[in-house]
């Protein structure tokens, strides 16, 4: 028992080391080059309107996903309360926001189990399902972005290094969704072999610890049931772009709040580098989503550096600020502490 003890407290070390030196890097990166006279004057050139509207509009992408959680959840329980789906998925963010390693993707189908009474393996299921169409639907407009070239490129110019980079970081988000629809699919469709497989390698394990991973393996694969509803599929595809065309709307009415206009199509490639920067398990999204935000804003729009910074850094404190507060009123109301919710993640992730 010592020994294993020794051996997980090495390994949160390491990686916690592996985090911090991650977050340095990206940060140096976003940081280089920039004159902070020039950043903190365009902190405070905005549009007080269109900055308060964004302000309102924090929660949009929260109510989409909430809505677009129930046909994944329909399989299990037909009627899952909006709020329990709205306050699982603010509380998720919120605590992605403020610990390293996207703990909150834990939280979030913990939580709402615990509230809904369902089982957690299935609720773990469906956001595996959510991640997978995220990145298919973002690969999917960013390829729409990059075939029509010809229509845009009169009045958005972009190098060739940027189309490059656009492509790569494409072809490596459309692999690793096809990957994990692969495994998704295996699971559910060879649920005895997968099963037989697993529990081969937990026979090491004492008897009540196997039958318990075993059983929240189950779980997980009933989750993913949803794969066999076509017209369920194709409701959940469409809520995808919902969710993701309100996220580009998001943004684009930022840059307007910045005085930038760019039409609404262009933004694409820009909200799919960040989704690519966010995804990085950094403390609150720091540093992933600063690089490749500057990064998209200078090379597809050609916007000042110290402006993008100024753009990127309120745009995350906004995001951060307005999610936390969502996430603490409803801890608040449920009488549950923010270190309470966390543990559930760390619980589960060892």
């Amino acid at each position: 028992m010592v020994i294993i003890l020794r051996l997980t407290m090495k390994k949160t070390w390491i990686r916690f080391i592996l985090i911090f030196l991650l977050t340095i890097a990206f940060l140096y990166f976003f940081f280089r080059s920039v004159e902070w006279k020039e950043v903190l004057g365009y902190l405070t050139d905005v549009n007080l309107i269109f900055f308060i509207l964004i302000i309102v509009l924090v929660p949009l992408h929260l109510v989409t996903r909430a809505i677009r959680w129930q046909f994944l959840l329909k399989h299990e329980k037909k009627k899952v309360k909006f709020f329990t789906r709205f306050a699982g998925i603010s509380i998720g963010f919120m605590v992605t926001f403020i610990f390293p390693g996207r703990i909150g993707e834990l939280v979030r189908p913990l939580y709402l189990a615990q509230k809904e009474n369902m089982k957690k393996g299935f609720v773990m299921g469906t956001v595996v399902v959510e991640r997978i169409f995220d990145l298919f639907t973002m690969c999917f407009l960013l390829g729409l972005f990059l075939v029509s070239k010809p229509i845009y490129s009169s009045f958005l110019e972009v190098d060739k290094e940027t189309y490059s980079n656009l492509y790569f970081w494409g072809i490596i988000a459309f692999a690793f969704a096809t990957l994990m629809l692969l495994l998704a699919l295996s699971l559910y469709f060879f649920k005895e072999k997968t099963l037989s497989v697993i529990a081969f390698f937990l026979k090491p394990f004492p008897r009540k610890v196997s039958q318990g991973i075993l059983k929240l393996f189950k779980e997980f694969i009933q989750g993913l049931k949803f794969f066999h509803s076509v017209g369920n599929l194709f409701v959940y595809i469409f809520m995808s772009f919902v969710v993701w065309l309100g996220i580009v709307f998001y943004y684009w009415l930022f840059l307007f709040a910045y005085h930038i206009r760019i039409p609404f199509f262009s933004l694409i490639p820009y909200v799919f580098l960040t989704m690519v920067g966010a995804s990085i398990p950094t403390p609150g999204m720091v540093g992933g989503f600063h690089a490749f935000s500057k990064l998209g804003l200078t090379s597809l729009f050609n916007i000042d550096t110290n402006l993008a910074v100024s753009i990127t850094i309120v745009l995350h404190a906004v995001q951060l600020v307005m999610t936390c507060l969502i996430g603490y009123v409803i801890l608040w109301k449920e009488g549950i502490s923010l270190f309470q919710v966390k543990k559930l993640g760390e619980g589960t992730k060892q």
